[in-house]
């Protein structure tokens, strides 16, 4: 009875020390403490001891504050934890910490038996049920696998109701650091999978549990990785490339074939490959390589500006990480002023403009740059005849942020003055630019990105006139994501281009002239997943416009010139937008797009009044309104729908259809056939009203033998409003009134549009064709108004046959012959056909506007590449590039323009840039 009575007493005490050691409450105070701190003060508080991996605690960098009173050890902890990977048990005194798992009560029978663990339940995502995972024990046979062979995602929470998890990472280049796009990762014995985006980056849903991941590209290696999901967590992989496949090989995930997107017009150029591309002097030009493609034309050789379905050059939209950049040539666009090696994409919109571009009629050009490497210091450049390029590319805080900066420049002047010709020696022609750009992986939420970019030309050819100008942009960019649905994008950007001419002479009136644009612009974008087939994309911008119409001043105290500095010019841009991408089906998926744009002509402003009914001349000025600093002068406005559908005929054949309206408030004037660097912009006013457009456009697509070919067949039919054009001999700079030499009229473009495109095998590239017609009406009831009689002519840039096949066949992995073949029907011209007599002069007839066309343009290009051998470890990986231009030695006529002689009769001339055949060679590296 004794023993029974001890016993009872003793069980007694022991029960009561337990709950007094629950009902045990601390009191703490912490400030900016590691949790190694944290623990020793918990300790030193109170009666707790703990037990961890040490490896644990310091991999916590986040510091903890917080004051804590009367609380449960419990409490306290799930607070401190809350933020880490650590779960707890508390047994008695000792507090047990865990790594990602936590220790179960309701552990199985055998758990601690020399044999097998039965899995609980075949449903892993039943919460009630915990995951167990097999520890390794080297003494038996049953044990499959290492501890160290499985990842664990998040931390496990007993308590937690939800079945899948998103576990999303980047998948990146183990040697260079570099994101990896359209790497196919999928979940064995699942149907789960996708393909990481353009940089590099994935996201999974995973059921709780044990998920074996595959990764798996063409060109690398294969990677398999075990994963213990309990939570949203990140994963990131490094990849290898196989040592047998250096050449690049793009593995398109669904979404991103030529046949399944709904978008139309979209050509998306192959940085990597442009480098087997022959052009002039070895040059890599992502814009020149751009004009091969169908629809994309230029006016004539080495000259700036594009025409795309039918289009003016002032036409095109062109973004460098989203910010515009108004001149993107040269040398009067022999070169292009972005750097092919620190650009990472470029697309462009034909047809099928996303809602959030805005401003410009017929086109966007959307360049965006490469992030730096954020593993080690990287970089990679060319050698060539006329220009050298240089980019690097370094970690700032490694796997975190990043900075890339490139830089390019001629060194044409020594060749210049080398030769014969005394007014080319006496000649110079130089460029350079410079790029650099940081990005900052601030957490897996945000990101940060800035780009600033300078580029500068100086020429005088023969002349004592030095041209100068250049462009400047800088862009900011903040990606934050909401969660798994929601994402949005603030950016801010600032864009100036600017050109100066220098006339320097014994001529007392030398004198400097100026023009500057420059405009800032702010915008914000959302997107959100409504469903997985439903997605919306909304958002607003603003910008504004500031344009120095021009200025001459006298340089010399002794001129007679008269000082000159035209009035200023200020507008407000602003829009808004929503886009719905919608997957009904298997077979239809559809792009709906509505934005509206608002224009506001500013003050400080003074507008001339004219006489009505006569034509805007100097002498028909009634009066004049002064408006004061930021006071609207003239408001404009309207809706853009933007539409856009594909269905599949076939797996691999679809059709696709699309409308577009875009509305235009700033205009290049230029009186050149080909756009030129002094060329000058103007904003609509009470004067001048902005251009507005609308296309419809109807495509074929469709993928051949496993998706080696790619064949696409489209037609377009666009109508154009208040195009502007110009009087007959027009003055266009330094005019306070220039609305007086503009004439507006309206234009029609349609055309048809064939692409073949090889991606894979030795032989590879495209071949494309077009037939369009471009053609423009300026009617008046005035006859100083009216052009050709107030019927259609045709355009400038009107070329009705244009191919291009640019070709590639690779004889080895190191070796490989490119070819590049163009033709052009020739554009129009106003040729004089004759004389006539008045008030005893003589005078040229000439015919109608653009009435005839010059020779028909041939060319032929061949280049032989020399890749360096494929050793992956070695100081430089190289790549020679030898090349021809022009090989027929075709004498292209550039211009055609005609001289009265001293006997009275007119005589044609014809000018040519590059008569002859123009070898060149060129090296590259990387390393």
């Amino acid at each position: 009875m004794k023993k029974i009575l001890l016993a009872l007493i003793l069980l007694f005490s022991f029960q009561l020390s337990v709950a007094q050691n629950q009902n045990e409450k601390l009191s703490v105070t912490f400030t900016n403490e590691t949790l190694e701190n944290v623990i020793k003060k918990i300790e030193s508080a109170s009666s707790y001891k703990f037990y961890f991996d040490p490896t644990w605690i310091n991999s916590n960098k986040d510091l903890i504050s917080g004051t804590y009173t009367d609380v449960k050890i419990e409490d306290l902890l799930n607070k401190i934890l809350s933020k880490t990977d650590l779960n707890f048990i508390v047994l008695q005194k000792k507090v047990i910490l865990t790594l990602n798992s936590t220790i179960h009560d309701d552990l199985p029978s055998n758990y601690f038996v020399d044999a097998p663990i039965e899995t609980p339940s075949n449903n892993l995502n039943q919460t009630e049920n915990p995951v167990f995972y097999q520890q390794y024990d080297s003494l038996n046979s049953y044990s499959v696998t290492k501890k160290a062979s499985v990842i664990f995602i998040g931390k496990e929470n007993k308590d937690s109701a939800k079945r899948n998890f998103a576990v999303s990472g980047t998948i990146k280049n183990e040697e260079t650091g570099k994101p990896e796009a359209n790497i196919f990762i999928k979940v064995r014995g699942k149907n789960i999978s996708t393909s990481s985006d353009p940089d590099g980056k994935y996201t999974l849903q995973l059921p709780r549990g044990i998920n074996v991941i595959e990764i798996k590209s063409l060109s690398h290696k294969e990677v398999v990785r075990t994963l213990m999901v309990y939570d949203d967590g990140t994963f990131n992989v490094d990849i290898n490339e196989k040592s047998n496949q250096l050449d690049e090989v793009v593995v398109k995930k669904k979404g991103q074939k030529t046949t399944e997107t709904a978008i139309s017009g979209l050509v998306s150029i192959d940085i990597e490959g442009i480098k087997n591309v022959p052009l002039i002097l070895g040059e890599r030009d992502i814009l020149k390589v751009a004009t091969t493609f169908p629809g994309i034309k230029t006016t004539g050789e080495g000259s700036a500006g594009f025409s795309v379905r039918g289009g003016k050059e002032d036409q095109n939209l062109i973004l460098l990480d989203n910010a515009v950049l108004y001149n993107p040539q040269h040398f009067l666009g022999f070169f292009s002023a972005i750097n092919p090696y620190t650009a990472k994409k470029a697309d462009i919109y034909k047809g099928s403009i996303p809602a959030d571009f805005g401003g410009r009629l017929s086109s966007v050009f959307d360049i965006t740059t490469k992030n730096g490497n954020p593993e080690k210091f990287s970089g990679e450049g060319a050698i060539g005849p006329i220009t050298s390029n240089l980019t690097l590319s370094m970690p700032i805080e490694k796997n975190k942020s990043s900075i890339i900066v490139g830089g390019r420049a001629t060194y044409s002047d020594w060749i210049l003055k080398a030769l014969d010709n005394e007014d080319l020696k006496n000649s110079q022609a130089s460029f350079y630019d410079g790029i650099i750009k940081y990005n900052n992986a601030i957490n897996s939420n945000n990101n940060l990105e800035a780009t600033a970019y300078y580029s500068h030309d100086k020429f005088s050819l023969g002349t004592d006139s030095i041209y100068k100008y250049s462009n400047r942009l800088a862009s900011l960019k903040w990606d934050h994501t909401f969660n798994k649905k929601s994402k949005s994008a603030l950016i801010f950007t600032n864009s100036e281009y600017k050109f100066n001419i220098d006339y320097d002479s014994v001529d007392p009136n030398a004198f400097e002239f100026g023009y500057k644009v420059n405009e800032s612009q702010l915008q914000y974008k959302l997107s959100y997943q409504l469903t997985p087939k439903h997605t919306l994309s909304y958002g607003l911008a603003s910008k504004l416009y500031n344009i120095s119409p021009g200025y001459q001043h006298p340089t010399k105290p002794e001129a007679t010139l008269i000082s000159t500095d035209i009035e200023k010019e200020r507008a407000l841009e602003s829009a808004l937008y929503l886009a719905d991408s919608y997957k009904l089906n298997d077979k239809w998926l559809i792009d709906l797009g509505l934005r509206y744009s608002f224009y506001a002509s500013l003050g400080e402003a003074n507008v001339n009044s004219y006489m009505p009914g006569v034509p805007l001349s100097d002498e028909t000025v009634t009066g004049t309104t002064h408006y004061k600093k930021n006071e609207v002068v003239k408001t404009y406005g309207g809706l853009e729908p933007r539409f856009a559908a594909r269905y599949f005929i076939t797996e691999d054949f679809s059709v696709k259809a699309g409308y577009d309206m875009t509305r235009q408030y700033i205009h290049l004037l230029s009186s050149n056939v080909t756009q030129s660097p002094t060329d000058t912009w103007k904003l609509s006013d009470s004067n001048v009203a902005p251009q507005s457009a609308q296309q419809v456009s109807l495509g074929l697509f469709k993928n051949l033998k496993d998706e080696e070919y790619e064949i696409s067949l489209e037609g377009y039919y666009k109508k154009m409003k208040n195009i502007l054009d110009y009087k007959v001999g027009a003055q266009l700079l330094l005019n306070e009134n220039v609305e007086t030499e503009l004439l507006q009229g309206e234009g029609k473009a349609y055309g048809v549009e064939l692409l073949l495109k090889k991606t894979t095998g030795r032989l590879n590239g495209w071949i494309g064709y077009t037939y369009s017609r471009t053609l423009i009406k300026l009617d008046s009831q005035f006859s100083s108004e009216t052009v050709n009689n107030g019927n259609f002519f045709p355009a400038n840039f009107d070329k009705p046959h244009d191919l291009s096949a640019i070709l590639n066949y690779k004889f080895t992995r190191r070796y490989s012959l490119s070819t590049n073949f163009l033709y052009q029907t020739g554009r129009p011209i106003t040729y004089p056909i004759g004389t006539f007599q008045y008030g005893n002069a003589e005078y040229t007839l000439y015919s109608d506007r653009n009435a005839y066309r010059i020779p028909d343009y041939i060319r032929l290009d061949i280049g032989v590449n020399i890749e360096g051998n494929h050793k992956i470890k070695k100081l430089a990986h190289s790549f020679w590039n030898i090349s021809i231009y022009n090989v027929l030695g075709r004498n292209n006529p550039y211009s055609i323009y005609f001289v009265t002689e001293p006997d009275g009769k007119i005589k044609g001339y014809k000018t040519s840039i590059f008569s002859i055949p123009v070898p060149s060679i060129t090296y590259n590296f990387k390393f």
